[in-house]
């Protein structure tokens, strides 16, 4: 599999013929819905035989070597290049086989009870180790909200993927700080509810369970951290696993409603695995940003293999991105949610050429509407999850999990599925 960018001038049929392969593999695997216009700027996998790349205009032996996970030594002597390492545009190389790594996968998925959450699972479970439905709202008293996961559970049955419970402190539309509270110093709440939660899991088939608990006081922390130390092994003794999600910080001295609470080497300790949130700098409500720009991530993954066992993180995916209204006004209107591929769509229409921005590994464009304001779209692609799929290697991570399932990017399934081998645990 390599990825190409398209050029002005470039088409399905000019592309196909310079890797020699077929259009319709193209098409197909992009699932592209206009082939005939292409979008310049736009990210492509072209379905290259396994082991052969095809150098691009840009490329060095170094950007080649990391995107198949080899040293730039070993390139070099495999294909006869002198030691300047001077390499031209379509020159084909031969890339030495290289072990896939075995990761695990999630995918976070908001049910609605509908043939769509049927859809979605036939879509992905495939590549996913565990779907996680989101969520049962834990309420001050211990109980639990139902959630219309029937559907979906249905589906998975039928897979190998592991369905995962998600319980939040979530009500009214926020993460609840002070429905947290309530479970961590109520002796009486905290056991309804692990008996409520470990009733739900075997009743209904759930063999994981994620406790994404936000917006916590920081004077909580070690008070959440009592909490976990206390649901983990009886969850654990039942025959399920226990994972948790972790803001995205960057060191012990991040503090904060979002952050302070979350301690992650007593996380690292406690519990099976972490889910990273390594996304949303840029989010809706918030000034235009990458949704997940890798120096960032980098940052967090410096400090979180600093204090939990590498084995033991899933680092954060974005299946999405946002456009923008310019100029950004605080407290003005959120920004619109796309898919990657809504994203790319959008482009074509508009006649906006996609950019592509090297220091945050992250596509954006700019565009007009009709009412002449100013938009700023950012996204990712299949470049940008190369990006996260070289961390993944680097950092040797437990694996990726993703927010979120039901928004359209066949290129991330395709190049996860191609660097990776999948663990499933049934």
């Amino acid at each position: 599999m390599q990825i190409i960018v398209v050029n002005r001038g470039d088409s399905i049929w000019s592309i196909a013929n310079r890797f020699s392969v077929s259009t319709t593999d193209i098409i197909q695997i992009n699932q592209l819905t206009t082939p005939e216009k292409l979008v310049p700027g736009e990210a492509l996998l072209v379905p290259v035989p396994a082991g052969v790349h095809i150098v691009q205009a840009g490329e060095s032996l170094s950007s080649i070597a990391n995107r198949y996970g080899i040293s730039v030594e070993a390139l070099r002597q495999a294909n006869n290049i002198p030691t300047d390492g001077r390499i031209n545009p379509g020159q084909r190389l031969t890339i030495p086989a290289a072990a896939k790594r075995t990761i695990e996968v999630n995918g976070f998925l908001e049910p609605a009870n509908t043939e769509k959450d049927r859809r979605i699972i036939q879509e992905v479970a495939e590549y996913c180790t565990y779907i996680s439905l989101f969520s049962y709202q834990v309420q001050a008293d211990g109980n639990l909200r139902p959630l219309q996961d029937q559907t979906a559970l249905q589906a998975l049955a039928n897979t190998r993927t592991v369905p995962m419970m998600v319980i939040t402190n979530f009500a009214e539309g926020n993460f609840s700080p002070t429905i947290a509270r309530r479970i961590f110093t109520d002796t009486t709440v905290r056991d309804r509810l692990i008996q409520n939660v470990l009733t739900t899991m075997r009743q209904k088939g759930y063999r994981a369970l994620n406790i994404d608990f936000e917006n916590l006081r920081t004077e909580d922390r070690e008070q959440y951290n009592a909490f976990l130390r206390q649901i983990t092994p009886r969850i654990k003794e039942a025959g399920f696993l226990v994972s948790t999600a972790l803001a995205p910080k960057v060191g012990p001295e991040q503090t904060g409603a979002w952050y302070g609470a979350h301690d992650y080497p007593a996380h690292g300790e406690i519990v099976d695995f972490v889910i990273l949130m390594t996304y949303e700098w840029g989010w809706s409500g918030g000034p235009p940003l990458p949704v997940a720009p890798i120096r960032q991530v980098r940052r967090v993954l410096d400090y979180a293999v600093s204090v939990i066992p590498r084995n033991k993180i899933m680092m954060g995916g974005a299946l999405y991105g946002y456009d923008w209204t310019l100029p950004y006004v605080r407290g003005g209107p959120f920004a619109k949610t796309l898919s990657p591929q809504e994203a790319v769509d959008q482009a074509r229409r508009v006649g906006a050429e996609i950019l592509y921005d090297n220091r945050d590994e992250a596509p954006y464009y700019r565009y007009y509407d009709q009412a002449r304001k100013e938009h700023i779209v950012w996204f990712e692609d299949a470049r940008s999850m190369q990006a996260k799929f070289n961390l993944i290697k680097e950092y040797r991570l437990r694996g990726i999990s993703y927010w979120v399932l039901g928004r359209t990017f066949p290129q991330n399934w395709a190049l996860l599925a191609d660097q990776f081998n999948i663990r499933k645990l049934r």
